[in-house]
C-alpha cells in the first residue's frame, strides 16, 4: 500500500491519526509506504505520527526523515506486518526541498518507500538512483511512493523498461476529493529478471482523510526455483503395466511426468479429469500406464509454478525438473525380488534411520508399511513430512512403496484425507492384493482396535461393516485363478488375529472362517509391539505367523521377504541387525 497521508490532516482541515490508520486497517496490507509524517515536530503537538500509527495498525514502523521541521523532523516511513531484518536511508535530489529514499529489507523482498522533488528533473534522476539501489539486492524489489511525475513523463516512461507497474497507471491518485492525475505508484524491479503477478489492485475512495487517494496492489511474487518442491518423489500402486508417481510442492503449479526406457526419448503424462488439466494444486498424482513389465524406466518430475489461474488469462513462474530417476515395474516371471516390511515406527524417525540403513544394500523392489508408521494424522504435516522422511531415507522416487493403515493412521482430522497423499493398496481401497513373481500378496485392513462403539469414536466409526466387506473380498481372492495359481501366498495386516490377548478380536470372528480356507505360507502383523511367532496351528492359526516389533530400539524389528528362485524366505531383523529368525517358507 502506498499513502501520502499530509502529515493526517485531511481535506477538511482536521488532524486525525486515528482516520489515517482506520482506512489502512481497511486494506490489511503487508506492507505500507508513507510519505509526508512528522517526527515530534510542533505542529504535530510532539509527538512521532509514524508510531502513533504503527500503534493503531498494530504494524512495525521504520521512520525515514528528509529535513528537519520546527524542532523535529519530516519525512517518509514504512509500516509492516512483519519485523524488518535491516534500513537504510538515502538523500535523493530536491532543489525546492530534499528528499529521501527509505529502504527496509525483509526475509523475501526489499520495499523501498520515497516522496520524490517537485521538480521533474531532481524526480527522473532519484528514480534513476532507485533502479541502481534496486539492482544490488539479490531479492524482489518494490518502491512505492509519491513521485510527482505522471505516467506521460519521460522518468516514468523510462522506468518503465526495468520495473513493472504494481498499481494501475490509469487510476489517478491526486486530489482525493477528485481525483484527476496519477502521481503515486506501487512498481516491482525486474532488471534482475524477477517477475510479479498482479492480482488486484486499487485506487480506495477516500476523499476527506488526506489530499492524496490510497492505493494498494495485491501481488504475488514467484517462490524462488530451489523453493517449488516440498517433496522428493515417492512411488505408489505399483503393478506390471503402471506406476504411480507423487510428489507436492511448497506452491499451486501445473504438473507433468516425463518418462522413457531411456533418457533420450521421453513421453510426457499429465493428469486430467474429464478433459480439463489437474493444476493450480500442490499434490501431484501422475499415472503412468501402458508400462512393460520388468521393465526399468526412467523419468523425472517437472513443476511450473502457477502465479495467476484466470478464466482467459495465467501467469507462470519457473519450470523446476527434478534430477533423473528411475524404477522398475513388477514383473509375475519374476524369479528373484526383495521386500522390506516396516512397522509401528509411529514417526521415530531417529529409529527409523537406523532400520532402513541396514536395507541400503538388500536392493529392494517393494517397501511395505505396515500400520501405525504415520500415525496419528493431526495435520497435513503429519502425513507429508512423515512420507518424505522416510522415503528420502529408502529411496522412495526409485522404491515403490505400499502403507497399509494400522489403528492410528484412522485418527485424526486428516485421517480421512490419508489416501489423497497415497495410493490405496487396492485403487480404491485400503485392501487388495497383487502378484509379484510367483508370490500372491494379500493386504487387509483391520480398522480399529476398539468397538465402533466406543465413546472415543463419537459413533463415526464403522469398522465392522468395512470387515465384513473385506471378508466377501477375501473370498473372492482365494477363488481366484491368480491366488490358485500363485505358488507362494503371503497375508499382511496390522492387528493380528491369531495369538493376541485382546479381549476384542472381530477380524477374527468375521475373517477367520474365510482364512481357515486359504493357503497362506505365511501372515504378518503388528501393533502389539512384541516380536512374536507363531508356527502353524500354535495358536488356532492355519498358517505361520510372526508379529513386528514396536517402535523403541531395544524392541522394533523389520523383515526382508526375498525370493530366489523357487525358494521364498522370511528374515527378521532387530535393530542392530541382528537375526531373530528365518523362515524358509
Amino acid at each position: 500500500m502506498s499513502y501520502n497521508i499530509c502529515n493526517a490532516k485531511g481535506m477538511d482541515n482536521v488532524r486525525d491519526v486515528k482516520r489515517i490508520s482506520e482506512v489502512i486497517r481497511s486494506v490489511n496490507p503487508e506492507v505500507v509506504a508513507l510519505q509526508e509524517l512528522d517526527s515530534v515536530t510542533t505542529r504535530s503537538g510532539g509527538t512521532d505520527v509514524a508510531k502513533e500509527i504503527a500503534d493503531l495498525t498494530r504494524m512495525y514502523h521504520v521512520y525515514g526523515p528528509a529535513i528537519s521541521f520546527q524542532g523535529g523532523k519530516y519525512g517518509i516511513a514504512i509500516l509492516s506486518r512483519e519485523k524488518p531484518l535491516s534500513s537504510k536511508l538515502y538523500p535523493l535530489p530536491g532543489r525546492e526541498e530534499a528528499r529521501a529514499l527509505l529502504l527496509v529489507e525483509f526475509a523475501d523482498y526489499a520495499f523501498l518507500c520515497t516522496h520524490l522533488s517537485l521538480t521533474e528533473e531532481d524526480a527522473t534522476e532519484s528514480l534513476r538512483m532507485a533502479d541502481r539501489i534496486a539492482s544490488e539486492y539479490p531479492k524482489p524489489v518494490i518502491i512505492a511512493g509519491d513521485f510527482n511525475l505522471t505516467p506521460q513523463t519521460a522518468g516514468i516512461q523510462e522506468m518503465q523498461k526495468r520495473w513493472k507497474p504494481l498499481s494501475n497507471l490509469k487510476h489517478a491518485t491526486y486530489p482525493s476529493d477528485g481525483p484527476k492525475n496519477t502521481i503515486d505508484y506501487i512498481m516491482g524491479f525486474t532488471g534482475n529478471g524477477q517477475r510479479f503477478t498482479v492480482l488486484g489492485n486499487r485506487v480506495l475512495n477516500e476523499p476527506v482523510a488526506s489530499d492524496h487517494a490510497p492505493l494498494f496492489a495485491d501481488i504475488r511474487i514467484p517462490v524462488p526455483a530451489n523453493q517449488v518442491m516440498r517433496t522428493i518423489p515417492y512411488l505408489q500402486q505399483p503393478g506390471t503395466d503402471e506406476m504411480t508417481v507423487m510428489w507436492m510442492t511448497h506452491v499451486p503449479c501445473r504438473s507433468w511426468v516425463e518418462y522413457g526406457t531411456d533418457t533420450t526419448n521421453l513421453t510426457r503424462a499429465r493428469s486430467f479429469i474429464e478433459g480439463e488439466m489437474v493444476a493450480n494444486n500442490k499434490l501431484n498424482r501422475i499415472r503412468l500406464e501402458g508400462l512393460h513389465p520388468g521393465t526399468r524406466y526412467y523419468y523425472r518430475v517437472v513443476s511450473q509454478e502457477i502465479t495467476l489461474y484466470r478464466a482467459y488469462h495465467k501467469e507462470f513462474g519457473d519450470t523446476i525438473c527434478s534430477p533423473f530417476h528411475s524404477f522398475r515395474t513388477l514383473d509375475e516371471k519374476a524369479e528373484n525380488f526383495t521386500v522390506a516390511i516396516f512397522n509401528d515406527l509411529h514417526k521415530n524417525y531417529r529409529l527409523f534411520d537406523k532400520l532402513s540403513a541396514q536395507i541400503k544394500d538388500a536392493n529392494c523392489d517393494l517397501v511395505i508399511f505396515n500400520g501405525d508408521c504415520i500415525d496419528d494424522a493431526e495435520n497435513e504435516e503429519a502425513i507429508v513430512g512423515t512420507i518424505d522422511y522416510y522415503g528420502r531415507k529408502y529411496g522412495s522416487e526409485s522404491i515403490p512403496s505400499i502403507y497399509l493403515r494400522g489403528n492410528h493412521e484412522t485418527r485424526g482430522e486428516y485421517s480421512v484425507l490419508l489416501w489423497d497423499y497415497l495410493g490405496r493398496t487396492g485403487g480404491d481401497r485400503t485392501y487388495g492384493s497383487f502378484t509379484l513373481g510367483d508370490t500372491r500378496f494379500v493386504l487387509m485392513d483391520a480398522g480399529e482396535d476398539k468397538p465402533d462403539t466406543h465413546p472415543v469414536y463419537y459413533d463415526m466409526n464403522d469398522f465392522t461393516g468395512y470387515r465384513m466387506e473385506q471378508a466377501a473380498f477375501l473370498t473372492r481372492e482365494i477363488a481366484s485363478k491368480p491366488f490358485k495359481k500363485a505358488s507362494k501366498r503371503v497375508l499382511i495386516h496390522h492387528i493380528p488375529i491369531y495369538g493376541q490377548t485382546d479381549s476384542y478380536n472381530p477380524c477374527l470372528e468375521i475373517w477367520g472362517p474365510v482364512m481357515d480356507k486359504a493357503r497362506f505360507d505365511i501372515c504378518l502383523n503388528a501393533h502389539t509391539h512384541r516380536y512374536n511367532h507363531l508356527s502353524k496351528g500354535e495358536a488356532g492359526n492355519p498358517f505361520p505367523v510372526v508379529v513386528g516389533g514396536g517402535n523403541g530400539e531395544e524392541t522394533a524389528t523389520f523383515a526382508l521377504l526375498q525370493k530366489r528362485g523357487k525358494a521364498l524366505t522370511l528374515t527378521v531383523y532387530d535393530t542392530a541387525g541382528n537375526v531373530k529368525i528365518t523362515l524358509n517358507l
